[in-house]
C-alpha cells in the first residue's frame, strides 16, 4: 500500500509514529475500509518500552494526579460516546446499540480505576506481637511493579483496553499496549484522548500496532515486568510458559453453562439466554453456550428460546435496529458453521438458524439434543449459538456443567434457595450467577476463571493489586513498645 494512505499513527512516548508498511482495518460486515494503521516492528516495541522505562524511573505521578487523569477520561469518553461507539461498530461489526453500552461500561471502568488510585494502600504488621519485634514498626507498602505489557482482544476494543490501562495508571505503572490487529483504531483513539485531552503525560501509555508474532518481543522484553493478556487459552498459556519469571495475568476462554431448574421462571430465563447467547454475535468469553434444562419444562423452554432467536434482527451494525451482525472475519463464520454441521451429523437438530445469509452473516442458532462430545459443547464457540441438553436431576446437571476444561462463569435459574447454594458450592468456576445468565458482568467485580479460563482476576481493584509488589518496611524506634 502507498505510504500516502491516511494512517492513524502509533503513539510512542511523545512521538506519533507511522511506517511505510501499513495494515488496513476493514469492516467485518461489508468489508469497507475503516482506516489504516502502521505495522509496528520489534524496534518500535523497544522504543515504546524505553519510553515507559523513562517514566518508570522518572518523577512519579502522585496518586491524586493519576486519579484526576482517570476521572477526566471518564467524563471525556462519555462526551465522545457516539464517536467511539461508531468506531467500534465499524471496525468490529458490533451493533451500534451494543457498542454504546460498551462505552458506558468503559466510563465506569475509568471511574472505578480512579477510585483505586485514591484508595490503593498497604497495611501495618503487628511487629510487637513477638519479642523479636520489640521497638519495631512494620509497614507493607504497595509499589508499582514496573512496565506493564498489555495485549488486548478484538471483542471489547474499548472496555477491555480500559480494564488494562486504567488499573495500570491507578497503580502507577507505565504501559505498552498491543491492541488486537482487527480493532486497533479504538485503542489509538483512547491513547490520543488520554494524552491530549485528559493530561496523561507522554510515555505513560504507548501503543504499538504490530502483528501477533511481533508481540512476542514485548512478552519477552527484559524491561517489561508484567504481561496482562486477554485472548485464547493456547496463546495465553504459551505466554506464561515463555516467561515464567514474570507476572502474567491471563483472562482466557470459556463455554459458559447455565442450568434451568423446573422451579425457575423459565420463560424469563429463555429471554435472558436469547440475549446472552447472541450479544455481539456470541463473541464474548462468557456468552451463554451450553444450556441444561430440566426435562419437565424442556419442550416449552426450547420453543420460547427458538422464538426469541428467530425474532432477532440481523444486519448492518450501524443500524439502530440490528441486534446481531457479522463475526469478526469470514474464517470464523466458516468455523462456526462447520461445527453446527458436525453437531447435526452427530444427532443434534437445528431449532432455528444454522445458515449463513446472503449478507455473509451467520443466523443466530439454537441446537437441541446436543451431547458433551460435540465441538459446540467441548470448545468455546465464540459465535451466536447455544446448545440445549435435557437433564433429569440436579446432580446430573451440575456434573454436565462442570464437565469442561474451562472455568470462567456459570449460572443457574432456580426458585429454591437450597438448590442455589448447592450450585454455588458445586460449580467449579470463577463466578456463579443465580437467576442471572453467566454472561452478566459488572466492571467493578472480581472477574476471572480457573483451569483453561485463566489465572487472575480483573476488575480495577483486583487488577491494580496484581500490578503492584508488596514491600515490607521495618522502622526501629526505642519509643515503640
Amino acid at each position: 500500500m502507498s505510504a500516502m494512505t491516511d494512517v492513524t499513527p502509533m503513539r510512542i512516548g511523545a512521538e506519533l509514529v507511522t511506517t511505510d508498511d501499513v495494515a488496513e482495518v476493514r469492516s467485518p460486515y461489508d468489508d469497507h475500509l475503516v482506516g489504516c494503521v502502521p505495522v509496528g516492528t520489534e524496534a518500535h516495541i523497544d522504543a515504546a518500552v524505553a519510553a515507559a522505562v523513562a517514566r518508570r524511573d522518572g518523577e512519579p505521578l502522585a496518586a491524586w494526579e493519576r486519579a484526576q487523569v482517570l476521572d477526566r477520561a471518564a467524563v471525556r469518553l462519555a462526551e465522545r460516546r457516539e464517536e467511539f461507539a461508531r468506531r467500534i461498530a465499524e471496525e468490529a461489526a458490533k451493533p451500534i446499540t451494543t457498542a454504546r453500552g460498551e462505552i458506558d461500561r468503559a466510563c465506569d471502568t475509568f471511574r472505578f480505576s480512579a477510585a483505586v488510585a485514591r484508595t490503593l494502600t498497604g497495611e501495618t504488621v503487628p511487629m510487637d506481637a513477638s519479642t523479636a519485634g520489640a521497638h519495631k514498626l512494620g509497614v507493607v507498602l504497595r509499589v508499582p511493579i514496573g512496565v506493564v505489557g498489555a495485549i488486548s482482544p478484538f471483542n471489547f476494543p474499548v472496555n477491555l483496553v480500559v480494564h488494562k490501562i486504567g488499573p495500570a495508571i491507578a497503580a502507577g505503572c507505565p504501559v505498552v499496549l498491543k491492541p488486537a490487529s482487527a480493532t486497533p483504531l479504538s485503542a489509538l483513539a483512547l491513547a490520543q484522548m488520554l494524552v491530549d485531552e485528559c493530561g496523561l503525560p507522554d510515555g505513560w501509555l504507548n501503543v504499538v500496532t504490530c502483528k501477533g508474532s511481533t508481540a512476542n518481543h514485548l512478552v519477552e522484553h527484559p524491561e517489561v515486568a508484567m504481561i496482562t493478556f486477554t485472548g485464547s487459552p493456547p496463546v495465553g498459556w504459551g505466554i506464561r510458559e515463555r516467561v515464567p519469571h514474570k507476572r502474567v495475568g491471563l483472562e482466557l476462554g470459556n463455554n459458559a453453562p447455565v442450568i434451568v431448574e423446573p422451579s425457575a421462571d423459565w420463560e424469563a430465563a429463555a429471554d435472558k439466554i436469547t440475549v446472552a447467547g447472541t450479544s455481539f454475535a456470541g463473541q464474548s468469553c462468557i456468552s451463554v453456550q451450553r444450556v441444561y434444562v430440566h426435562r419437565s419444562i424442556a419442550e416449552g423452554f426450547v420453543a420460547r428460546l427458538g422464538e426469541g432467536f428467530g425474532r432477532l434482527v440481523v444486519g448492518d451494525p450501524l443500524d439502530n435496529a440490528t441486534q446481531v451482525s457479522a463475526l469478526i472475519d469470514h474464517g470464523e463464520t466458516e468455523r462456526v458453521s462447520s461445527w453446527i454441521g458436525e453437531a447435526v451429523e452427530g444427532g443434534a437438530h437445528v431449532v432455528v438458524g444454522g445458515q449463513v445469509g446472503d449478507d455473509g452473516v451467520l443466523r443466530p442458532t439454537v441446537l437441541a439434543d446436543v451431547t458433551p462430545d460435540m465441538e459446540v459443547c467441548r470448545t468455546e464457540v465464540f459465535g451466536p449459538l447455544v446448545g440445549v441438553q435435557v437433564y433429569d436431576d440436579l446432580d446430573e446437571a451440575l456434573r454436565l456443567a462442570n464437565d469442561t476444561r474451562y472455568g470462567l462463569q456459570a449460572g443457574i435459574f432456580t426458585a429454591d434457595l437450597d438448590v442455589a447454594m448447592k450450585a454455588a458450592r458445586t460449580l467449579d468456576f470463577g463466578g456463579v450467577t443465580v437467576n442471572e445468565v453467566p454472561t452478566w458482568r459488572a466492571d467493578q467485580m472480581p472477574y476471572g476463571g480457573v483451569r483453561d479460563s485463566g489465572n487472575t482476576r480483573e476488575g480495577p481493584a483486583w487488577a491494580a493489586r496484581e500490578m503492584t509488589e508488596e514491600r515490607l518496611v521495618i522502622i526501629h524506634s526505642d519509643a515503640l513498645p
